[in-house]
């Protein structure tokens, strides 16, 4: 499966209506981003049950903002439509191929359980 180019109008579609999606954020002119996109481009022909996005921070300002991207590259893995991967910064092959390894791993039943924990914590810290 080739890489598939979202916007701000197909972001939360595309990340909540597949089981794992992969995004790179990248722009044309970021030399890094560039030396990346082979890499990426290499793991999506791989790995055809996930989706491999690309968000351009040129043309999708505003959704790089709301996602907090500072710094590109920036790689994003979510699963079940839920954030479990984040990492600025161009990754080797192999590094690639972990993450995407690591991901489909994941029990996202025990995700989701420590999600509520930290949140359960998070509201019994408030000092009101």
């Amino acid at each position: 499966m080739s890489t598939v180019n979202l916007t701000a109008e197909t972001f939360e579609q595309t990340v909540t209506g597949n089981d794992i999606v992969l995004v790179d954020w990248w722009a044309e002119w970021c030399g890094p981003c560039k030396m990346f996109a082979p890499v990426y481009d290499k793991a999506a022909d791989e790995h055809t049950d996930v989706v491999f996005g690309k968000v351009d921070t040129e043309d999708q300002q505003a959704l790089a903002a709301g996602a907090q991207i500072s710094s590109i590259p920036t790689i994003m893995a979510f699963r079940e439509g839920i954030l479990v991967f984040r990492q600025s910064g161009a990754l080797p092959a192999r590094d690639l191929e972990s993450v995407i390894t690591q991901v489909k791993a994941l029990d996202m039943a025990e995700v989701r359980a420590t999600m509520a924990a930290n949140a359960s914590e998070q509201g019994s810290d408030s000092t009101d």
